[in-house]
């Protein structure tokens, strides 16, 4: 299976959803600022990367880890990424798209947008951080579902 993580921008909540499935990030106890700006893409996917799959890495079952951002509707990215795996003569039951945006918050919305839209790292990426430490149980929760539903999966 591919499971890949989405949010709006693929820069915040999708990052750290990802590294919370494969383990990098310890599910079990809130992590530090400085364990969140180190996640792999986390607040440096920009704009124009929007609808690009990352890859982040392949968990202890086998299942190849990816985050992407998507903007306002993931619908259009969701068919669109669907449509290509067909045409490559994959079999499209293999993905399992993530919304990991219900975890974001007001925080990492200002942070975000401040950061990756204006340019604003040195003031957006700490409010992101921080916002991204406040929503780190519901990420929590959304990877622990999703690992449930790869077992029913498999």
């Amino acid at each position: 299976m591919k499971v890949i993580y989405s949010c709006y921008g693929g820069a915040h909540s999708s990052p750290l959803a990802a590294a919370i499935h494969l383990g990098r990030i310890p599910a079990n106890s809130t992590p530090s600022l400085q364990d969140i700006e180190d996640v792999l893409y986390f607040d440096l996917v920009d704009g124009d990367e929007r609808g690009c799959i990352l890859p982040v890495g392949i968990d202890k079952s086998g299942h190849e880890v990816y985050v992407l951002g998507r903007g306002p509707s993931a619908r259009p990215i969701e068919q669109a990424i669907i449509s290509g795996y067909l045409l490559a003569g994959e079999d499209p039951r293999q993905l399992l798209f993530v919304n990991s945006l219900q975890a974001v918050n007001w925080l990492m919305r200002i942070g975000g947008f401040l950061s990756r839209r204006l340019g604003l790292v040195a003031l957006g990426r700490p409010l992101a951080i921080r916002g991204a430490k406040m929503a780190f149980s519901q990420l929590v929760a959304i990877v622990e579902q999703t690992k449930k539903e790869l077992e029913k999966r498999v």
